[in-house]
């Protein structure tokens, strides 16, 4: 009863604070980003009774290189890093940051490196690394690398071991909380959106257009925490106005449990129930050691793409039988699911896509069988220029031949230069009868935008 009495406590001391700092953040003025920055949190606007459950925060993070820009950018990357026992990762995810964007993304975008360790060479020597490689960025505002003192933070030892936990794996995973507290204050001024990821990820081409497009197909409902990764903290997305609270709510908690825990806690806290994640990840775990003391990590989201496909709104329809509920729009769609199609397959067979707006194509992948097994051995892939609408049905015509399925795939990455004007549809025709089921898993789409035309 005690236990469950305690339970009820924490829960609504959680819910009390959560619902102060948000009246408090709604009440605050937003301040002018200098080279450091301090919060002092005003403990009189809590409840006596709770005053000696909750940390004082009062952080002062230094900027250590970058330059702040006047005006707030569409999208804030955060990430935290340490010192590793077996290499670093952080010059590399940098790099894919950076190469995956375009210039205008980039425009749109500022990175923001918390170098949370407290050793100081380690902390030297990695800016000077940062500085010679991106100083371009930093020198436009792309780039700010930031540092909080070890005096700034709560105590790390001798904390509460609720998963039984060895006590160094409890400091790590308490400090962590804290370093991504610091990091979230400090960038809850700087865009509208923010996504944290992690010192040892890749990230899909792209990926704010993508992002910007995601946000984009939710409208108006309202939402805590979008998903473009399935793994830990990586690819976590939030409106900047909760940074604040947030931030607060991991400083707060930041002995019980893993950040990754606590985030699952947070949305739903603020009323969004479900996860709401969206596929295909926009960033894959690239790391091989730890950052808890080089310990082997081999994660992995297998819903990961390098190139996300623009897959423009299309009907699509077979003459393969179907089976189950493995129908032939999944191919189409880029989740996990796809076609399942039943032998015998003809030559008469085909698969169809008839685009709703003719599109003018930069590439086209295509890839089936799953496990090594069920690929569709012979068939050509048509785009066909010109749609015959009859009553009941839409037809293609005007056919030119794009390729051929090489061991069950075709990726053409040069489709413009083969066929340089818009088309109607995309076909897969079968060439040759096959007695095995044949799997679609991927029908990937590319298009030139109106932008991009020359």
């Amino acid at each position: 009863m005690r236990c469950h009495l305690k339970k009820v406590f924490l829960l609504a001391a959680g819910l009390l604070v959560l619902t102060r700092v948000y009246i408090y953040m709604q009440g605050a003025e937003s301040g002018h980003l200098k080279g450091s920055l301090t919060w002092i949190w005003d403990k009189e606007i809590w409840v006596e009774d709770l005053k000696g459950h909750y940390l004082h925060f009062n952080v002062s993070i230094k900027v250590l290189a970058g330059v702040f820009q006047p005006f707030k950018k569409y999208l804030t990357v955060g990430l935290s890093s340490v010192k590793r026992a077996k290499g670093s990762y952080l010059q590399d995810t940098l790099k894919s940051i950076f190469s995956a964007s375009s210039e205008e993304e980039l425009d749109h975008m500022v990175v923001v490196v918390l170098l949370a360790d407290f050793d100081v060479s380690w902390i030297q020597q990695t800016l000077e690394k940062i500085s010679d490689e991106f100083h371009t960025r930093l020198s436009k505002g792309q780039l700010l690398v930031i540092h909080a003192s070890k005096d700034n933070y709560p105590p790390l030892a001798g904390l509460k071991r609720n998963f039984n936990d060895a006590p160094d794996r409890v400091s790590f995973r308490s400090k962590q909380n804290v370093d991504y507290s610091y990091l979230l204050h400090f960038s809850s001024n700087l865009s509208q959106y923010y996504i944290m990821l992690e010192d040892d990820v890749s990230c899909s081409k792209n990926f704010l257009s993508s992002i910007r497009e995601h946000i984009g197909s939710v409208g108006n409902s309202k939402w805590v925490t979008l998903e473009f990764s399935k793994l830990g903290y990586i690819g976590k997305l939030y409106q900047s106005r909760d940074l604040p609270i947030l931030a607060r709510f991991l400083y707060n908690f930041y002995q019980e449990m893993p950040c990754d825990f606590l985030l699952s806690h947070f949305h739903r806290l603020l009323m969004q129930d479900k996860v709401i994640r969206f596929r295909p990840s926009l960033f894959q775990h690239m790391g091989t050691y730890s950052s808890f003391k080089g310990t082997f990590n081999r994660l992995k989201d297998e819903d990961f793409v390098e190139e996300v496909s623009d897959n423009p709104p299309a009907d699509i329809r077979t003459n393969i039988e179907t089976y189950k509920s493995n129908t032939v729009d999944k191919a189409y769609s880029q989740g996990l699911e796809y076609f399942w199609g039943v032998s015998p397959i003809g030559t008469e067979k085909y698969i169809l896509v008839v685009f709703h707006e003719p599109v003018l194509i930069s590439r086209v992948k295509i890839v089936t069988g799953l496990d090594g097994k069920d690929e569709l051995a012979s068939a050509d892939v048509d785009l066909g220029k010109t749609l015959v609408r009859k009553e009941s049905e839409v037809e293609c015509s005007g056919f030119v031949k794009l390729g051929s399925l090489q061991q069950g795939q075709l990726n053409e990455a040069a489709v413009q230069k083969l066929v340089p004007v818009t088309v109607a549809c995309l076909r897969i025709r079968v060439t040759a009868a096959q007695m095995t089921w044949a799997v679609v898993r991927k029908i990937q789409v590319w298009t030139v935008k109106a932008d991009q035309i020359t």
